[in-house]
C-alpha cells in the first residue's frame, strides 16, 4: 500500500465546527438517593451531556474527574471513593445512553448500599440536570485526499475534532467517527490508518490533547508509508 490512492473519492471531507447549547431541565438533586432517583428517569440527552460537555467547556486546568457526575461526588459528597467508580466509567464502551446510565445506576447504587452516613447527607450544593444542544456550523475548508489529513488536521479547531471524532459517534450506526467513516469509503486501501484512528479513545484526553493524538497517527502512518 503506499500514501498515494488509486481511488479517487468523488466527495471530499467537509470540515463542520460546533458549539453547545446548554437548555436547563429544571431537575436537581440534593443527595444522593434524590440523584440516584432523577437518573432513573432523566432525558438520555442529560447522561451525554453530563459525560462529554465539559469537554466543549473551557478549563484552565485539566479536571481531576472527566464527568460531570464524578466531579459533583468529589465537590458536593466529598465521597472520593464514589467519585473514583463514576470517574472511570468510560462512556465509549457502551451502545446506547441507556446503557451508560444503567451503569451509573449501579455505581450509586452499590455506594448507597455500603454507606447509610451517605443516604442521609445533606448538601447546599446541588446536582442540577442539563442537557445540551450542539449547534453546528460549515467552514470553508474540505479535504479531498486522505493524504490531505496531514495539511487539515492540525488547523482544524478542537470544537471541529470534538465534532467529527466524538459526536460522530452516536449519529452513525457504526458508531464511528467521521474520519474514519470518510475514509472506509476508500474500501480496502486505508484500513490500517482505520484501526489506528480508531483506537484512540477520546474520553480520557482533553481536546488538545485528542488533537495532538489523531495528528500524531495521522502523521506516522502516511511518513511510514511514503
Amino acid at each position: 500500500m503506499t500514501a498515494q490512492t488509486s481511488v479517487q473519492n468523488p466527495l471530499p471531507f467537509f470540515v463542520k465546527d460546533c458549539v453547545l447549547s446548554t437548555i436547563s431541565t429544571g431537575e436537581h438533586a440534593g443527595n444522593l438517593i434524590e440523584f440516584r432517583d432523577k437518573l432513573l428517569t432523566i432525558h438520555e440527552g442529560c447522561i451525554y451531556h453530563h459525560f462529554w460537555g465539559g469537554h466543549l467547556r473551557p478549563m484552565f486546568i485539566d479536571p481531576e474527574y472527566q464527568n460531570d457526575f464524578a466531579v459533583w461526588a468529589h465537590r458536593a459528597l466529598h465521597d472520593n471513593i464514589l467519585a473514583e467508580r463514576l470517574g472511570i466509567i468510560d462512556p465509549t464502551q457502551f451502545r446506547s445512553q441507556d446503557d451508560l446510565r444503567g451503569a451509573v445506576i449501579e455505581v450509586v447504587e452499590n455506594r448507597l448500599d455500603e454507606s447509610e452516613e451517605i443516604n442521609n447527607l445533606k448538601i447546599n450544593a446541588h446536582f442540577y440536570f442539563v442537557r445540551s444542544k450542539i449547534i453546528i456550523f460549515t467552514t470553508p475548508v474540505q479535504i479531498n485526499t486522505p493524504l490531505d489529513l496531514i495539511k487539515i488536521v492540525p488547523f482544524m479547531s478542537t470544537h471541529s475534532i470534538f465534532y467529527h471524532f466524538i459526536d460522530a459517534r452516536r449519529r452513525s450506526n457504526e458508531e464511528w467517527d467521521d474520519f474514519s467513516l470518510w475514509l472506509q469509503s476508500y474500501g480496502n486501501e486505508f484500513q490500517e490508518l482505520i484501526s489506528q484512528i480508531r483506537s484512540v479513545d477520546p474520553y480520557f484526553f482533553t481536546l488538545p490533547q485528542l488533537k495532538k493524538e489523531l495528528i500524531k497517527v495521522v502523521q506516522k502512518y502516511f511518513i511510514s508509508e511514503s
